[in-house]
C-alpha cells in the first residue's frame, strides 16, 4: 500500500438525482470531518470512531435546518478513497439533496469533478488503474455479461495477468543485464535458448489474452445489429417484436422509416443494439435518400447484419443480386438472411415462388412464428467466430488492447534481435519498452493525460 496523500476535501452527490427515499452526499479529503462538523448538529464527528453512523441535522450558518441526516464516518486509510471520508445520507429529492450539498460546499469544500473520488482511490493505492476503469464499466453496464466482465476486472484478474507478464520480462531482462555487467570479462550468463523460450511463451500468453478482445468488446459495448432490406420488408415490426414495445413506427406506406432507429435489447445476458434502417431503394425524396445513405453507413459499422426479405413478394433477379452484393460486402461481418411475413407468403403463386436462394430462417414477426429461433440464431451467428467464455477473463478496453499489442511487438523485436545475434543492451531496450506498456495498464507507469482521459468517463460522485 502506497502512502496515503490527503488532498483538500471535495464533495458530490453520489446517488442518482431525482425523487427517492435516500440520497448520499460524499465528502472526502483532509479535514473532511471538521468541514462537515461545522454544519452538522449532533455527535462530534471529529471524535467519532471509523465505520460508525451518527444521527444529526445539517444546518446553515443562520441556524436554518436543511434536513435530518445520518453521517457515516470512514477514517483514513479504511475508506474508498483512502482519505478521511464522510457519507451524508439525507432524504431523497432534487431540492433537498442539492441544499445539503450546497451547505457542505459553503464550509470551504470544493465540488468534486467526474471520477475524482475513484482517481483519489487509485492515487492512494486502493485500486490499480485497470480496476478503477472497471468501476466505470460496472456503472455503465447494460447487460449481465457486461457486469460479469467488469467484476472480473474489478477483482484484479487482469492485473494478476499483467503482473505475471511483467515478472517474466523482468526475469528475462535480469538474465541479459547480468551478462552486460560482466561483458569485459567475456563471461556469458544468458542461456540463449532458455531466454528465447521464455519470451516466446510470453508472446503466446499475451496473444491468448488479446484473442478475447473482440468478444470483450461485444460484451461491454453491445452487439451492433443492423436490420436492412427493401421498404416494407418488416424491419420495424421485427425491432418492435424483439424489444416488446412500439419503438419504430409501422405502416404499409413504403419509406415510413426515414432515419436509423436504435433500441437496446437484452438476450441471455448479452446486449444487442438493434438498428432499424430506412428501406433500400432509389428515391428522389432528399430526406429518404439521406436515410438510405445512413442505412448503408450503419451496415458498414455493424457487428451483425440481418437482411430481411418480404416473402409475400416474388424474389426477382434485381433483389437476388442486391442480396448477393450485401453478403459479399459484409465480408467477415456475421450475416443472416431472413424471410419475413411468412404468414402472408401463401398469397404468392407457388409457381412464382421459386427462390433459388438459401434463407437462414423464415419468420412472421407479427404472429411470433420462429422468433425464439431467430433470437438464438442471432446470438450464435454474432459470436460464431469468437471465443465466448465469460467465465474466463475478457479484455474489454481498447486502451488495454493497444498496450498489450505494443508490448507483444516489443517482445517480438527482442526475440528477432536475439536470433540476429544483437548484444544484450539492444535487447534490453525492447524489453524495457514492453514493461512500460504493460505498466500503463495497471497504472504502475502512467501520466496525467492518461488519467484525465480515463476518469472523465466517470459520473460525478464516483
Amino acid at each position: 500500500m502506497s502512502e496515503i496523500i490527503q488532498k483538500p476535501p471535495v464533495a458530490a452527490i453520489a446517488t442518482p438525482i431525482g425523487e427517492g427515499g435516500i440520497a448520499v452526499i460524499r465528502v472526502s479529503g483532509k479535514e473532511a470531518f471538521q468541514k462537515v462538523q461545522s454544519c452538522f448538529r449532533g455527535r462530534d464527528l471529529t471524535k467519532a470512531d471509523s465505520h460508525t453512523v451518527h444521527f444529526g441535522r445539517i444546518v446553515k450558518k443562520d441556524g436554518l435546518i436543511v434536513d435530518e441526516v445520518l453521517a457515516t464516518i470512514f477514517r483514513s486509510p479504511k475508506s474508498y478513497t483512502g482519505e478521511d471520508t464522510v457519507e451524508i445520507s439525507c432524504h431523497g429529492g432534487v431540492l433537498v439533496t442539492q441544499q445539503v450539498l450546497e451547505t457542505v460546499l459553503e464550509q470551504g469544500v470544493k465540488a468534486a469533478q467526474p471520477g475524482e473520488f475513484t482517481q483519489r482511490a487509485f492515487l492512494n493505492g486502493k485500486l490499480d488503474l485497470d480496476q478503477a476503469e472497471a468501476v466505470a464499466d460496472l456503472i455503465h453496464a447494460k447487460s449481465i455479461k457486461a457486469v460479469d466482465a467488469a467484476n472480473q476486472q474489478l477483482e484484479g484478474k487482469l492485473g494478476e495477468h499483467i503482473k505475471t507478464f511483467r515478472q517474466q520480462i523482468i526475469d528475462a531482462t535480469a538474465m541479459i543485464e547480468l551478462e552486460l555487467d560482466f561483458i569485459e570479462e567475456d563471461v556469458e550468463f544468458a542461456n540463449k535458448e532458455q531466454l528465447r523460450k521464455l519470451l516466446a511463451d510470453l508472446i503466446l500468453e499475451i496473444s491468448k489474452l488479446l484473442d478475447t478482445y473482440e468478444t470483450g468488446r461485444l460484451v461491454r459495448d453491445g452487439i451492433k445489429t443492423v436490420f436492412i432490406g427493401k421498404p416494407n420488408a418488416g424491419k420495424s415490426t421485427l425491432l418492435n417484436t424483439l424489444v416488446g414495445t412500439d419503438r419504430a413506427i409501422v405502416t404499409e406506406i413504403a419509406g415510413t422509416t426515414r432515419d436509423t432507429i436504435d433500441a437496446d435489447w437484452n438476450f441471455e445476458g448479452l446486449l444487442f443494439k438493434l438498428i432499424d434502417t430506412a428501406g433500400l431503394r432509389d428515391t428522389d425524396d432528399r430526406i429518404e435518400a439521406e436515410g438510405v445513405k445512413r442505412s448503408r453507413k450503419a451496415f458498414q459499422e455493424a457487428d451483425l447484419v440481418v437482411f430481411l426479405k418480404d416473402l409475400s413478394h416474388i424474389l426477382d433477379s434485381t433483389e437476388r443480386k442486391e442480396i448477393a452484393d450485401f453478403q459479399q460486402h459484409a465480408s467477415e461481418t456475421p450475416f443472416l438472411l431472413v424471410g419475413t411475413k411468412l404468414d402472408l407468403s401463401g398469397s404468392v403463386n407457388e409457381s412464382e415462388q421459386e427462390e433459388r436462394i438459401q434463407f437462414d430462417l423464415k419468420i412472421s414477426a407479427l404472429q411470433g412464428e420462429n422468433i425464439d429461433h431467430l433470437k438464438k440464431m442471432m446470438k450464435d451467428r454474432a459470436l460464431e467466430s469468437k471465443d465466448y467464455d465469460t467465465s474466463s477473463l475478457l479484455v474489454t478496453s481498447s486502451r488495454h488492447r493497444d498496450a498489450l499489442q505494443k508490448a507483444r511487438e516489443h517482445v517480438q523485436r527482442a526475440i528477432d534481435g536475439l536470433d540476429q545475434g544483437l548484444t544484450g543492451d539492444f535487447l534490453s531496450i525492447d524489453l524495457r519498452s514492453a514493461l512500460q506498456e504493460l505498466g500503463s495498464i495497471t497504472g504502475e507507469i502512467t501520466n496525467e493525460h492518461i488519467l484525465d482521459s480515463i476518469f472523465s468517463r466517470f459520473c460525478i460522485g464516483k
